[in-house]
């Protein structure tokens, strides 16, 4: 295990109170070459982005995009994209009830080795004349609305949570639900893609997505209180039952071992690893640890780390991605845990957690290394 404290040369949003319609302060990102990209919100109204070396330390200087929230990021051998929120426009139409918010719209931003944009996409709607308050608009609104990204090495897949503007008479209502789109290594909007949809879980939250070398699919999985479980979208599919009394939460999405997935999700503050294949869960392991908020994270080959927030801290097991069964002791993690941020695994079997650091402007990198 190590931990690294990062000076930056801007400020990080703060944790705030972690819920699922707040600011996500920071994501890293795997990179070939066994450093990261690291993104965070900064407090200037953009969303930053820099390099980690192997050591887990800045190098360079870090670029900038514009950004009021930052989602998540990822890496490939030619640089990566972030996902990140922007502010949009609602126009003039009439909520049939409720308080006006604003209007907002998600974009992938690609970047090349140095930081530097290539291209930006939009993956909600408002364009072309359309805005927030219109029939069929598909945007950022209060409502929750995190997101995540999984790569094919070529096709970059976004799926969050969106606003769904549908005309009632003379006004509109707005609904809340899910959203996956596809975009091509050239930046083009892939419609027709068959893993993408205008709306796939409603209402939902803890959008988490992956993508499957072995069936070549973009696979996802929510929370939604329709029927108030752990969901595959598009069509609906259960994975795991709940229930609906507000502690339902969806961690993280992972391959399992040989085929299928597991995925970690929490009710009551009881922390379970489900394994799927479509649909309902064909395994169900109670891990007896009580948190509201599990993460997941493939790591080295075969195994897989579940994490939780302990104390002040973190604390993490590590499992066997075919059986599910513990694999070793638990581990302490010295770093603050946060609600929606993410481990994301390395090349070398190892798994990083971005972290608040010691002031406003630092971070600290929490690795836990390779398993023996």
């Amino acid at each position: 295990m190590t931990i690294t404290q990062v000076s930056l040369p801007s400020k990080v949003a703060g944790y705030g109170p972690e819920g699922d319609t707040d600011n996500l302060p920071m994501a890293i990102a795997a990179r070939p070459d066994g450093g990261s990209w690291l993104a965070w919100l900064g407090t200037d109204g953009k969303v930053h982005l820099g390099r980690l070396g192997c050591d887990d330390k800045l190098v360079g200087t870090p670029t900038s995009f514009t950004g009021i929230d930052l989602q998540d990021v990822q890496a490939d051998a030619k640089g990566g994209v972030v996902l990140l929120t922007r502010k949009g426009d609602c126009g003039g139409g009439s909520l049939c009830g409720g308080t006006s918010s604003p209007c907002n719209t998600m974009h992938m931003i690609r970047f090349d080795l140095n930081g530097k944009l290539v291209w930006e996409r939009q993956v909600t709607n408002l364009t072309g004349g359309r805005t927030g308050y219109d029939d069929g608009a598909r945007f950022i609104w209060w409502y929750q609305h995190h997101g995540r990204l999984a790569t094919n090495g070529s096709d970059w897949a976004a799926y969050f949570g969106v606003a769904i503007t549908v005309k009632n008479g003379s006004c509109v209502d707005v609904h809340e639900g899910d959203r996956m789109q596809v975009v091509s290594a050239a930046g083009k909007l892939l419609s027709g893609h068959r893993d993408a949809f205008e709306v796939g879980c409603s209402h939902a939250w803890t959008s988490r997505v992956v993508w499957d070398p072995r069936t070549k699919r973009f696979v996802g999985v929510c929370a939604t209180d329709n029927a108030c479980r752990i969901a595959q979208p598009n069509p609906y599919r259960t994975v795991a039952a709940g229930t609906c009394d507000g502690t339902l939460f969806g961690g993280d999405l992972v391959l399992a071992k040989s085929s299928g997935y597991w995925t970690a999700w929490s009710q009551g503050g009881k922390v379970r690893l489900e394994r799927f294949t479509t649909g309902k869960s064909t395994s169900t392991i109670s891990t007896g640890v009580g948190s509201a908020h599990p993460h997941l994270v493939s790591y080295g080959a075969g195994r897989m780390l579940l994490s939780w927030q302990s104390g002040t801290g973190m604390a993490a097991q590590v499992y066997d991605a075919g059986t599910g069964k513990p694999v070793g002791a638990r581990l302490s993690i010295a770093v603050k845990d946060h609600s929606y941020q993410a481990f994301k695994a390395y090349a070398d079997g190892s798994a990083a957690y971005p972290a608040a650091g010691a002031s406003a402007s630092a971070v600290r990198i929490a690795r836990v290394l390779p398993q023996a």
